[in-house]
């Protein structure tokens, strides 16, 4: 099977998603569209795809659309993932939307509804949980070679100067790190979130967050719009009774250390992924079986509920800054 994909929204972001598409042998870019209509042709071109200006026109050309990736940004980059999205959901279209799933809740759910009304499979590009180096340190976990997790502990954190809002940071940049804090450690149960504005920031560029599990593990994350260099992209550190991992730079090295021994166990570019930027192959080519194998659309890796999840954590960190509380989660 060909799997016929269009893509909506051919920003940056967009041309990554073309650019995946066009090197995997059992897809078919069959439609891109933009509202900018100097982005939708000169994407046309690349790919040797139909242009269309609005979703509702691709929609009733009659072209046969196996899935589709939704790419727009918006508002703290989820501004305008509402109406794209819902289009085409409305149309019969498996959807695989970019995160934010969206900054507004209330869109967020009214997506994933629409999704399980229709049975369709709806994922989000949360790409970071897609690499060899989480998929082997997910396997120590669910074969007990950590004994019973206690803690986890992320830090992200980037050079970013954008200020177009207070809580872009949080909302733009953390879906990534609260779902592989999920992904190991599952729903959070309560936050209590610390901000700092960085020298001269608009937005709240600086966050540190304690967690606690609903499986009783407790964890923080640290993050940032105003580090870089040195310090890495993204670490994580996954703690039990019998040993921790700690995986590096979003998938570059992943160290076992066991509790009771000296004798580590390092693996540098697992799978032979070397940076960040590979995981949107992982993640979008996963999307790609998991619809030419035609699974149900409650099993979808990093699917949409997963995404609505990080943002009401999302929101409640909020939340507990703004009120100065501990906030219990209500998903």
């Amino acid at each position: 099977m060909t799997l016929q994909v269009a893509i909506v929204g051919m920003g940056n972001i967009g041309n990554v998603h073309a650019g995946v598409y066009s090197k995997l042998p059992d897809v078919k870019i069959v439609a891109v569209c933009d509202i900018i209509k100097e982005k939708a042709d000169r994407a046309s071109a690349t790919y040797g795809a139909p242009a269309f200006y609005s979703v509702q026109d691709m929609v009733k050309s009659g072209i046969q659309i196996d899935a589709a990736s939704m790419t727009t940004a918006g508002v703290e980059n989820g501004g305008d993932h509402y109406v794209a999205t819902m289009e085409l959901l409305s149309a019969g279209i498996p959807t695989l939307g970019e995160k934010p799933i969206s900054n507004n809740l209330a869109y967020a759910r009214e997506m994933v509804a629409l999704a399980k009304e229709k049975n369709l499979r709806y994922g989000i590009n949360l790409n970071h949980r897609f690499t060899p180096a989480a998929k082997l340190a997910k396997q120590w976990v669910t074969d007990g070679r950590l004994g019973e997790l206690n803690m986890i502990k992320m830090t992200m954190w980037i050079n970013n100067p954008n200020e177009s809002s207070p809580w872009f940071h949080i909302r733009a940049l953390h879906p990534h790190s609260l779902d592989v804090m999920r992904y190991f450690a599952g729903d959070v149960a309560k936050v209590q979130a610390f901000f700092k504005k960085g020298k001269g920031r608009v937005c709240w560029s600086n966050v540190q967050v304690n967690m606690q599990f609903e499986n009783g593990m407790i964890g923080n994350l640290t993050g940032s719009y105003d580090a870089g260099g040195s310090f890495g992209l993204e670490n994580l550190d996954v703690i039990g009774s019998e040993g921790r991992f700690v995986l590096q730079d979003a998938c570059e090295h992943l160290t076992f250390y066991p509790r009771r021994s000296r004798e580590t166990e390092t693996f540098d570019y697992v799978g032979g992924m070397m940076g960040f930027s590979e995981t949107f192959t992982s993640r979008i080519t996963r999307w790609v079986e998991q619809n030419i194998a035609k699974v149900d659309p409650d099993e979808i890796d990093a699917k949409g509920e997963d995404a609505l999840k990080v943002q009401t954590i999302i929101e409640a960190i909020i939340e507990s800054w703004e009120t100065g509380q501990v906030i219990d989660i209500k998903y």
